[in-house]
């Protein structure tokens, strides 16, 4: 039996890159650190986006050249901040979150890292959302990260709320791997359902990232609006 290389993707050497990675690339911010912690402190799930992802979207929405950004899923509003801190003077982030609890540990979070002014915290689910904020000027970066169920959906109001060229990023489309699975029950499923969307539907282009980090083994979907 072959014994391991030194160098194979193990749970523990994947964690020592991620750590390393983050250490050398990611500078650290008490504000975004107390975005991680407030979460087990307020009983809520430990789902935020691992360090090197939330600079991913912060750079993403800078090259994107982004004033308005749409977010999918607030939670403790870590990925809110750093989306928040990319944009310009008089930029904007609309954040929905489903939980009424989440949405004040997130305003608390926002105003610590003093970013309360330039983002507006919706609460509802956002199927009852989304089409609220249609008429509004386009966004031009959408982070789409909650209940992978309604993922089809939630790239539909993507791309009815941007315009050519907006910045779509969804995250956790891979699953531990699940991702290739047609029976691994309802998350799987429409995580397979908005990879379809982003495959079939022509006002899409897009590709995937399978990542290894603290959050395990996972991946983002990154598209632009045609």
């Amino acid at each position: 039996m072959a014994h391991p290389s030194p160098h194979d993707p193990t749970a523990e050497r994947w964690n020592d890159v991620d750590a390393y990675l983050t250490g050398t690339l990611v500078a650290p911010d008490e504000a975004l650190s107390a975005s991680i912690a407030s979460l087990a402190d307020e009983g809520m799930p430990e789902i935020e986006v691992a360090p090197l992802t939330g600079k991913l979207l912060h750079l993403l929405a800078r090259i994107a050249g982004a004033r308005r950004v749409l977010e999918v899923g607030t939670l403790g509003a870590y990925s809110t901040i750093w989306l928040a801190r990319a944009l310009p003077a008089g930029g904007r982030v609309v954040t929905i979150e489903a939980e009424p609890h989440n949405a004040e540990v997130a305003r608390r979070n926002l105003a610590r890292a003093g970013v309360a002014d330039r983002v507006e915290v919706r609460e509802g689910r956002g199927a009852d959302v989304l089409p609220t904020l249609a008429g509004d000027e386009p966004f031009d970066l959408v982070f789409i990260d909650a209940d992978k169920e309604s993922n089809a959906l939630y790239l539909d109001w993507a791309a009815r709320l941007g315009r050519p060229g907006t910045v779509v990023v969804v995250d956790n489309v891979v699953r531990s791997g699940h991702v290739v699975e047609t029976d691994a029950g309802a998350q799987v499923d429409g995580v397979r359902a908005g990879l379809a969307v982003l495959r079939d539907d022509p006002r899409f282009e897009a590709t995937a990232l399978q990542t290894l980090d603290r959050k395990g083994w996972d991946g983002v979907a990154i598209a632009i609006l045609v």
